[in-house]
């Protein structure tokens, strides 16, 4: 049956004549938020309509702006966050609320029809259309909206974030993706409960001599009241081994393993080009986390001696740059 006579048999069926179509975008990617648009088609026909993922990315930008120039809609999205403390089925819930709410503000619709078997606290009545994406024109034109507006944020995000290929995968599992993720760490937008399986499918690896001599200086620094914040906090920049904290201090601590039980100066530990590489990854790690504490640059150098009856060297040096 056409898009636009499915819908109207189905909102006929149950006089209502002001209806709108709703759909979200972003439901299985690892990363970013889910977007949902409502769109109130009212009396324009637009031809092509479709379920979004079977339309071409040309396609759907060139159906947007119709939809847009042609419908009252709203666009919405529920933060990554959002999803983090929901779960992913809640937030696209209320991704399509926010986007309904908001188009009743342009137009006072009566009915609602929502993709998929589930309609949750919506603010009008609804009706769940399974495959509604590709049986009606208004929740077709939806899926559209939601679509190309999570695409075009993915994009900007592979702008702040590089090193993951936003642009080309827009969040999803590729292998690419996730070969990213195991060298990078994750970023701030992905969905760390979507990154479970991952990491429980990675390979334990031995401990490596990096690895050892962080546990030395953390055991050093807790032993001197020091409390971990965190390790091998990672961005773009590069990576931080510990962030400590104590009553004045939150502590940025680059661990350095000596060959040999002769320490050096500071300046020798961390040059000049991996000091600036610490200092954009701590202020990267302080956008994210705001403290009153003064931030401050710390070198433990950690010498292991190969013979068991030799003791552990450590040089802590405070304020290091």
């Amino acid at each position: 049956m056409d898009l636009y006579e499915f819908e109207k048999k189905i909102t006929a069926e149950r006089n209502f004549s002001l209806f709108c179509g709703t759909d979200e975008a972003g439901r299985g990617p690892l990363a970013g938020p889910v977007f949902a648009a409502a769109v109130h088609l009212a009396n324009s026909r637009i031809e092509g309509l479709n379920d979004s993922k079977k339309l071409s990315e040309k396609k759907r930008e060139k159906l947007f702006l119709e939809i847009c120039e042609k419908s009252k809609y709203s666009i919405a999205s529920a933060s990554v966050e959002e999803i983090e403390s929901l779960n992913i089925l809640e937030a696209s819930q209320l991704a399509m609320r926010r986007a309904v709410e908001e188009l009743q503000k342009k137009v006072k619709v009566e009915l609602v029809l929502v993709d998929g078997n589930i309609a949750r606290n919506f603010p009008i009545p609804a009706i769940c259309i399974v495959g509604g994406d590709g049986k009606s024109a208004s929740i077709a034109a939806a899926s559209i909206l939601a679509k190309v507006s999570r695409d075009r944020f993915m994009r900007e995000m592979d702008i702040t974030y590089p090193d993951y290929g936003f642009a080309k995968h827009k969040g999803y599992g590729t292998k690419a993706h996730y070969e990213a993720i195991a060298k990078y760490g994750p970023s701030p937008i992905h969905r760390l409960s979507f990154l479970k399986k991952f990491y429980a499918r990675q390979t334990p690896k031995p401990k490596s001599t990096g690895a050892i001599g962080e546990d030395v200086a953390f055991e050093y620094l807790q032993a001197k009241g020091y409390s971990l914040i965190t390790r091998n906090f990672r961005c773009r920049y590069g990576e931080i081994d510990l962030i400590v904290s104590d009553t004045r201090f939150i502590v940025f601590v680059e661990v350095k393993l000596r060959d040999n039980a002769s320490f050096a100066q500071a300046t020798e530990f961390v040059s000049s080009h991996k000091q600036k590489k610490l200092h954009q990854t701590a202020e990267m790690w302080l956008q994210e986390n705001p403290t009153l504490l003064q931030p401050r640059f710390d070198v433990i150098g950690i010498y292991i001696p190969q013979s068991s009856k030799s003791k552990i060297g450590i040089d802590h040096i405070e304020n290091a740059f």
